[in-house]
């Protein structure tokens, strides 16, 4: 989903294909805090596919929170603002699906929009978005670690045309299991 308005046209068949398939899954919301509250827009992701589901298969769902596409890079927001708009969505996701969110950014919209906040680094496993070769990611100020490192958007998958993105989890198969599992599990730290 994005803001309150759009929902990928593909996901009410991906999303159960995937589950058919035994493939752990996830949904992700991309933020527009220029638009609508955290709150609102928690709501409507989790009633647009990003709810969670104790299955084993499903993934707590995603803040993708960036570079505004549209506009201002930080969406019109203070810092201080904008911590207050990534509360609300978390406080709202987590009550309506008794999970924390996993926020995606990247180190530099992360420390010049929340002026390198560590309010999220004990509720929320981070999925850092920074393309590089390097052995390991840069990751934003106020966060110990990476739990998943988007590292370049020009990778290739068998079966898929084009350019796609490709990620690294930090950790085994059981400790991304355990992500998907029925626990607030936060996977920072030691795997």
């Amino acid at each position: 989903t994005e803001g309150t308005s759009y929902k990928d046209p593909s996901f009410n068949t991906n999303y159960p294909a995937a589950h058919g398939a035994g493939v752990i899954r996830g949904a992700y919301h991309f933020a527009r805090p220029d638009v609508s509250s955290g709150a609102t827009q928690a709501a409507y992701f989790a009633s647009n596919g990003g709810a969670w589901s104790a299955d084993n298969l499903t993934l707590p769902g995603v803040l993708d929170i960036e570079s505004n596409p549209y506009g201002s890079q930080c969406y019109g927001l203070s810092t201080t603002s904008m911590r207050s708009w990534i509360m609300d969505f978390y406080n709202t996701y987590k009550a309506r699906t008794g999970r924390d969110i996993v926020i995606y950014t990247s180190p530099s919209w992360w420390n010049s929009c929340t002026g390198g906040w560590g309010g999220m680094a004990t509720k929320s496993p981070l999925w850092v978005a920074h393309w590089t070769t390097a052995a390991s990611p840069t990751i934003p100020a106020g966060f110990p670690t990476w739990t998943v490192w988007q590292y370049t958007s020009t990778g290739s998958v068998s079966g898929i045309s084009g350019n796609v993105d490709r990620d690294r989890f930090n950790g085994s198969a059981a400790r991304l299991l355990a992500l998907a599992q029925a626990h607030d599990v936060l996977l920072q730290g030691s795997f």
